[in-house]
């Protein structure tokens, strides 16, 4: 069963006729061409598919696009500006966060969360947050320090 549903995605309001059954996820891929969320586990275990919707982070692959109807969505893709990348993401090239890259999208949009609630969290504040996101490349030494630059910048 379709039905339609109208969400902004970054900043831009879409009108889409959507399956029921289909996740936020597969609204942001398969429909919009949204690649930077990433499918990882499709069981909300790895946070590689972490968008924010309406101002909270996300498991997208847990999210009926349905549910999303009337809502804001951030992505990855939403993080840039006139062409200028965003400071999280600058930082995390800086700073060698970026190992394969998998990962990278849903870390640093749970980082831009926790940052748009708290903008000067604590270490231990930061490895809480991403908490919900497997890196098996890095050992999320170089993501904490790439996010902790970006809080020291904004002091």
């Amino acid at each position: 069963m379709e039905k339609r549903i109208r969400i902004q995605v970054n900043g831009e309001w879409q009108e889409l006729e959507i399956d029921c059954r289909k996740s936020l996820l597969d609204l942001l891929r398969d429909h919009l061409g949204l690649t930077g969320t990433k499918r990882g586990c499709d069981t909300g275990d790895c946070g590689a598919c972490s968008v924010i919707l309406d101002g909270k982070i996300v498991n997208s692959c847990l999210v009926l696009a349905v549910e999303a109807e009337g809502k804001s969505i951030l992505t990855i893709e939403g993080l840039t500006s006139e062409g200028d990348l965003h400071p999280l993401q600058k930082s995390f090239v800086e700073h060698g966060a970026i190992q394969c890259g998998f990962c990278t999208s849903g870390m640093i949009m749970t980082a831009k969360a926790l940052l748009d609630e708290n903008a000067n969290p604590s270490e231990e504040e930061i490895r809480m947050a991403i908490a919900g996101n497997i890196c098996r490349c890095t050992g999320y030494v170089k993501i904490v320090e790439a996010i902790s630059a970006v809080v020291r910048g904004k002091r």
